[in-house]
């Protein structure tokens, strides 16, 4: 990899989704093309859903909105997402979110860059594979030193509680992050295990950030279900101001509206007054004008349907995945209990097809779009000298059921043919 020529910057490398999208355009891909089959994106198909509330497509813009907005978000949205969590989770409990709980930030990545910027001289725990953004998320900012914790997949890719206590406490973590559901795996911590997850963070002073992106993608539940099944720690949170579990969350992928680029922040009011002053210097605060436009979407009844409709069609598109994989010989270690993704072993196919970088290219000749499994063996700064998850491919069920027939039927034909 050459190195930059313009003095004073570093090479910055590319996400795994922004890596595998820049090489497929490279190869004549467009998101207007229809001969393609993005199976490598990071979001989920943002059309009609049939039983989904109907799509936002017109929005109202204030005068007022046109001006900076406070750093944390509106003082309504952030009390709507206060609410949400307390009706959704916290009922009959004593200790409720409010406001003050809540921070509003422009993404995922925008929060979770906040709360990085945030954190001090410390040992931060991270779980092997993960979100690829995490990556130099975690190896940019230097005051605090990543530790990284190996997930198994004979244990289904889910850490047992005695090696997370182990970890804290032979390693001094004083911050846990994760994914849950997990992305690339689209493995589930839930029930009593998440339980004891958070009763751990409070008995060994090690916060718990925790990316609940995926959260209303479960699988663990039944697909006609009213309420459906939705997972988040907040629910075993017993003071929210005192316990040290962080929630990141947003419109992303649970409301299926990525463009929107808007997230919150969910913990004690320390945190947010942290990562206020972080956003302060870094990114200036969310989208003004859009935040009005949040409320309603964050109605419980809406959430819902939202999630109904969700988990109706995405469990039938995991199936239809999971059975078209098989049959070309690719194993599934763990199958995923939420997210819409399937964490694809590719050891059975043939060389150099078992080798997810070359899976991937010889896809693009299929005009399929998938993306190595490589990129989430998150590894800062290249700490460590031997990649994992060479064998392994994370394949997205979050098109619609079309693309995903067509870019199947690419992936078989590449295997079949090679």
């Amino acid at each position: 990899m050459s190195q930059p020529t313009i003095p004073g910057f570093r090479r910055v490398p590319r996400t795994g989704v922004i890596y595998v999208m820049h090489r497929a355009a490279q190869q004549g891909f467009t998101y207007e093309d229809p001969e393609w089959a993005n199976l490598g994106q990071g979001m989920p198909e943002t059309g009609d859903l049939p039983g989904a509330p109907p799509r936002v497509e017109h929005i109202n813009i204030s005068p007022i909105a046109q001006e900076y907005g406070p750093i944390t978000g509106e003082i309504a949205l952030k009390q709507k997402v206060a609410d949400l969590y307390n009706e959704l989770y916290r009922q009959n409990k004593a200790s409720q979110y409010t406001h003050e709980n809540v921070s509003i930030a422009g993404g995922g990545r925008v929060a979770l860059t906040r709360l990085a910027a945030a954190l001090g001289n410390i040992n931060m725990g991270h779980f092997l594979p993960d979100y690829t953004a995490y990556e130099e998320l975690l190896s940019v900012f230097k005051a605090f030193i990543p530790i990284p914790i190996l997930l198994d997949p004979d244990e289904g890719y889910v850490a047992p509680l005695s090696t997370l206590k182990r970890e804290i406490l032979g390693r001094g973590l004083k911050v846990l992050l994760a994914s849950n559901p997990c992305n690339p795996t689209g493995q589930l911590v839930e029930g009593e295990r998440l339980r004891r997850w958070v009763q751990m963070a409070r008995d060994f002073g090690c916060s718990l950030i925790l990316d609940e992106f995926y959260s209303h993608y479960i699988y663990t539940g039944s697909p006609n279900a009213h309420p459906p099944k939705i997972v988040s720690a907040a629910e075993y949170v017993d003071d929210v101001d005192a316990d040290p579990v962080i929630i990141v969350d947003g419109l992303t992928k649970n409301w299926r509206y990525p463009g929107w680029r808007i997230s919150w922040t969910l913990g004690p009011k320390e945190v947010i007054g942290a990562i206020a002053s972080a956003g302060s210097f870094l990114d200036g605060g969310p989208n003004h004008p859009f935040q009005e436009q949040v409320l309603d979407l964050l109605e419980p009844e809406c959430v819902y349907q939202e999630t109904e409709a969700i988990q109706s069609c995405f469990f039938e598109k995991r199936a239809y995945m999971l059975s078209r994989l098989r049959a070309m010989n690719i194993e599934v270690d763990a199958e995923p209990a939420g997210t819409f993704y399937v964490w694809a072993n590719l050891e059975r196919l043939p060389e150099p097809l078992n080798d997810g970088i070359h899976f991937f290219k010889e896809g693009l000749k299929e005009k399929v779009i998938t993306v190595p499994g490589v990129f989430f063996d998150v590894n800062p700064e290249n700490r460590r000298a031997h990649a994992r998850y060479g064998n392994y491919s994370r394949v997205s069920f979050g098109p619609d059921m079309p693309t995903l027939q067509r870019g199947l039927e690419g992936l078989e034909r590449m295997i079949t043919t090679f």
